[in-house]
């Protein structure tokens, strides 16, 4: 697989060869989506809770008479079909909303979004990406000359001023091959590899 270098202007001016086996994978649609959704889900918290019926704030008091007033008979105002009641099954601060996804699934995934991303023209190389100060004005001039608006950033190594120059740009994340993640790759229009983290991301998902 031959992949687009591009120049400081954003100019393809050469190709690199890449491993068939990370960048040219058929695309697996159902693994794709088994994968970004296992991320998100490990990603929840769970610290949100509601309360049942013998938690919420009530009165004891019987609304009304059992009989007579055709309706339905009605003990107490928490009952969870009252509105102000408590939830039949309330969400709980311990629930644990983690899926477990295979090693072998996860790197297949990985490869399956990269090798689509190489086909869509959204995933590209440059020989590096630096900065001389951690400056984000310097940062977003760099890609702003590319005609780059949302951008993901596959850096073999993250030095603190490119971490630090890209940290408060919306739209543009840097990170280590280890550190790139399914939701990311398909949030952002476009991905840039530099050449030393093409072998990286070769002997983690190959």
């Amino acid at each position: 697989m031959q992949l687009e270098l591009l120049n400081e202007q954003g100019q393809a001016t050469a190709k690199v060869d890449a491993p068939d086996t990370v960048f040219a994978r058929d695309y697996n649609e159902a693994l794709v989506h088994q994968v970004v959704v296992a991320f998100q889900a490990n990603a929840r918290q769970g610290t949100r809770a509601q309360l049942d019926r013998g938690e919420v704030k009530h009165s004891t008091k019987k609304p009304f008479r059992q009989k007579g007033t055709g309706r339905a008979r009605a003990g107490m105002t928490s009952s969870p079909l009252w509105r102000g009641g408590g939830r039949i099954f309330p969400n709980r601060p311990d629930e644990n909303f983690t899926q477990k996804v295979n090693k072998k699934m996860y790197r297949a995934g990985m490869a399956s979004i990269l090798s689509q991303l190489a086909r869509d023209g959204r995933l590209a190389v440059v020989e590096s990406i630096s900065v001389e100060a951690p400056k984000t004005k310097l940062l977003a001039q760099k890609f702003k000359a590319m005609g780059l608006d949302s951008v993901l950033v596959i850096a073999d190594t993250v030095d603190e001023n490119l971490a630090l120059a890209s940290r408060n740009l919306a739209n543009v994340l840097v990170v280590e091959p280890r550190y790139a993640d399914p939701l990311s790759l398909v949030f952002f229009k476009k991905v840039l590899v530099t050449k030393g983290a093409i072998e990286q991301l070769k002997e983690m998902y190959a």
